[in-house]
């Protein structure tokens, strides 16, 4: 009997046991973002931790940071030789609200039909139950090939706040050729999916300033440039008719598809028909000489995320507003600088912006974009896996949104991130009644041990 075939088979003879540990971590309600949850948060740090410790990892630690800690564990047994696997994963979840939606307790996991509902089942304990049972499964057989790391954080869900400072300061024990992150998903039950590419964020805040006071409309309207106006006029100047950007020098440096990227792009099974019934939008828009999964996955975009300005209560109150206010977020694609961009945009409202009011623009937040080249080794060891699960080819897309984790191991430590997992796109990630699908779960831990098992 080969190697993996013995991995395999002790995955499905503990499919049971796997389960009820999920429903175990589960129960732990670690809200990251609640301060009453706190305790919560380091019990379920423990509780990962206790799972190394029972596979015999090596110098496992709960870190802390500023707020949540990370727990760390290694096996480096395999010797300088075998490369080393980085295994990233997040123990923190959503909070629950609005509670009223459940079907069931959110932190009391059940199983109905072929989906275990709980807030965290998809987004990620499972991802990281997937990862540590394979894992498992692989060290009571025939032993790790290859030496693991592992680095699982408590504050993803509040947008990776200490993991930056954590892993520049600790960039020397997380040294890794690669980093395996499960928290991307699968594009369907049937489609085993590798995420190679995520775009970055520049997000910002524009207010735009007119009289010192709310004025009388009746009054003043004709004479006074209503701040509310002025800022739509300029947010609306930020594309052209064709969904074009117009900031001053924004796409100097997006990177070009290749043709084989837009291939890739072309095999993904999204139809337009499928997105707008997804959305419940009339019609798509966009860049006419992109299709919608490129424009989703390697084009950069401009979005208003809200705004504010006046009056907004019930009835009605005839004032000419002092200010208004906007949330403007760019998605950006490899080779784009956040900073650059707040610059552009900078430059934007200084050429375009009217002399009767006064704007001011704040840099809220960056994130850089990553991409993993598809022909890496990493890349083709996962890929294989999936095929040897799945019988077929996994689809290669890249993902619209960010992964804090993925920029900051590659600008820390040099590592590339395989970005996969084994959540469905209808799992109500973040909202009620999160699920996870049994079955591909079950497939998703075969897919880690044969993983592993193809750097021998």
């Amino acid at each position: 009997m080969s190697e993996v075939q013995q991995a395999l088979d002790y995955v499905r003879g503990n499919g049971e046991r796997y389960l009820n540990e999920l429903k175990d971590f589960l129960a732990i309600p670690s809200i990251s973002t609640l301060d009453e949850n706190k305790a919560d948060v380091q019990r379920a740090a423990e509780w990962v931790a206790a799972q190394l410790r029972s596979m015999n990892m090596d110098n496992v630690q709960i870190m802390p940071t500023a707020r949540h800690p990370v727990v760390y564990g290694e096996w480096l047994g395999a010797g300088k030789s075998a490369p080393t696997v980085m295994i990233y994963g997040h123990y923190d979840v959503q909070p629950v609200d609005p509670f009223e939606l459940w079907t069931s307790d959110p932190f009391g996991a059940v199983v109905r039909g072929d989906y275990l509902f709980a807030r965290g089942s998809s987004d990620m304990k499972g991802q990281v139950m997937a990862s540590l049972k394979a894992v498992e499964a692989i060290v009571r057989t025939t032993g790790l090939p290859v030496n693991i790391k592992w680095l699982v954080e408590g504050e993803e869900e509040i947008g990776s706040e200490h993991l930056g400072e954590f892993i520049k300061n600790n960039k020397e024990m997380l040294a890794s050729d690669f980093c395996l992150n499960p928290d991307a998903g699968m594009m369907g039950a049937d489609k085993p999916t590798i995420t190679t590419g995520l775009r970055g964020l520049a997000y910002f805040e524009l207010k735009v300033y007119g009289p010192d006071k709310d004025l009388h409309s009746g009054l003043f309207g004709g004479t006074i440039h209503n701040p509310a106006q002025a800022m739509i006029e300029l947010i609306a100047g930020m594309h052209d008719k064709n969904g074009k950007i117009t900031l001053p020098g924004f796409y100097d440096k997006v990177r070009k598809l290749s043709k084989k990227e837009r291939e890739e792009f072309k095999r993904l099974p999204v139809s337009n028909k499928e997105l707008i019934a997804m959305t419940g939008v009339p019609a798509l828009w966009g860049e006419p000489q992109f299709i919608p999964s490129e424009r989703v996955g390697a084009r950069p975009t401009l979005e208003i995320n809200g705004m504010i300005s006046g009056f907004t209560g019930q009835g009605a109150k005839t004032v000419l507003p002092a200010w208004a206010m906007a949330k403007i977020s760019c998605r950006l694609v490899p080779d784009q600088n956040p900073e650059e961009v707040f610059k552009q945009m900078k430059a934007y409202l200084k050429k375009n912006a009217p002399k009767t009011i006064k704007w001011e623009l704040t840099n809220l937040h960056n994130a850089g974009a990553a991409i993993v080249e598809s022909d890496s080794a990493g890349v083709k060891a996962l890929a294989k896996a999936l095929k040897s699960v799945w019988g077929r080819q996994p689809y290669f897309k890249r993902e619209g949104g960010s992964i804090g984790s993925v920029v900051l191991l590659q600008k820390y430590v040099g590592a590339d991130s395989l970005l996969t997992g084994f959540g469905l796109p209808d799992d109500n990630v973040h909202s009620p009644n999160e699920r996870l699908h049994l079955p591909t779960w079950y497939k998703g831990i075969e897919a880690f041990t044969h993983f592993f098992y193809n750097f021998k």
